[in-house]
């Protein structure tokens, strides 16, 4: 589907890194131990694009790759997923990025990436499909392209045409330590464009790492608060999550699954929410509606662990409804 086929104004864009996820063929091994890798697309802003439109809604994907075979491969991915790519670009001198996951036996990872510097820290705000932007409904980001310039600028430059043109913009900083020259340096970066957003996912684990407090103690999550926001959610993994708007709050429950790999399961997650959100602005102001769509993207992140990889685990609709018809 590309954007001139649907209504412009439901298009939700992702900005950021797609990278190329190396995976342990068995879990449970340290990097060292592993004797063969699975090679898996991979990066929060680019899952979250092909979580949207496996889910029937229409996305694009903003963003640099290495002019080399892997490169080629993830756009590629983007296409075969019906991500729209004409704000993708390609530079000659840089590699795409890679990073190694070691999954733990929990299903949880441990990552090491390879960016010295890869394509998409290169991305310079004069390449920026700002057309694209503008059309947008959405306009969904990470942090990881606020580590280093020239990409930094261009992240700032785009989140400044999203807002003049009155798009929402959606935040889910995806906290990824070994990127970040100290941890001060990842919370100040990740707080930097913090007051701009209108909605904001974090997982628990971000919320401690943010304040540095208790993330289950409503008090410490609601510091992470701005009056601009429209929409705070905590991710609370199998649990489910918290949302927290201007008129109301609560909790909505999880689904219990059998865990393969929780990689991708957060962009599953906001893949979801962002479709409902780009169906009915108005979620923010109805708390059954909300609940109905976090319910729904709760169910998608727990499908999403279920399977190795992010993208190839993403669900679809009809399979989400039939979690959540089984959980009833």
């Amino acid at each position: 589907m590309t954007i001139s086929e649907t209504s412009p104004s439901s298009t939700i864009v992702s900005f950021g890194e797609m990278l190329i996820d190396f995976v342990p063929d068995i879990a449970g091994v340290s990097l060292a131990e592993s004797t063969g890798f699975l090679k898996a697309p991979g990066g929060a802003p680019a899952n979250v694009a092909c979580a949207i439109t496996k889910l029937g809604g229409s996305s694009a994907f903003i963003g640099k790759f290495g002019d080399d075979e892997f490169g080629h491969m993830l756009v590629d991915i983007l296409k075969k997923n019906e991500v729209n790519t004409d704000g993708v670009c390609f530079d000659e001198h840089a590699r795409t990025a890679l990073a190694f996951v070691t999954l733990k036996k929990n299903g949880e990872r441990e990552f090491m990436f390879y960016r010295n510097p890869s394509a998409d820290m290169l991305l310079k705000e004069s390449e920026l499909n700002l057309g694209l932007i503008k059309q947008a409904k959405i306009f969904h980001y990470g942090s990881i392209s606020l580590i280093s310039e020239p990409c930094k600028s261009a992240h700032l430059a785009a989140m400044k045409a999203a807002k003049e043109a009155g798009i929402l913009l959606s935040y889910d900083p995806n906290v990824r330590l070994p990127l970040w020259p100290s941890p001060q340096a990842a919370r100040d970066g990740i707080k930097s464009i913090w007051n701009q957003a209108d909605f904001i996912k974090v997982s628990d684990d971000e919320v401690q790492f943010l304040t540095q407090e208790d993330p289950d103690k409503e008090d410490n999550v609601l510091t992470l608060w701005h009056d601009n926001l429209k929409l705070l959610l905590v991710t609370d993994g199998e649990k489910g999550c918290r949302y927290f708007t201007k008129c109301f709050k609560g909790k909505v429950s999880g689904f219990s699954v059998k865990t393969v790999d929780t990689t991708g399961a957060g962009d599953a997650f906001v893949g979801a929410l962002l479709v409902s959100i780009a169906k009915d602005t108005n979620i923010f102001r109805d708390e059954a509606k909300l609940r109905e769509a976090l319910t729904f993207a709760n169910a998608c992140g727990a499908i999403c662990t279920t399977k190795k990889g992010a993208i190839p685990a993403l669900p679809s609709t009809s399979n989400a409804h039939e979690l959540m018809s089984k959980a009833k």
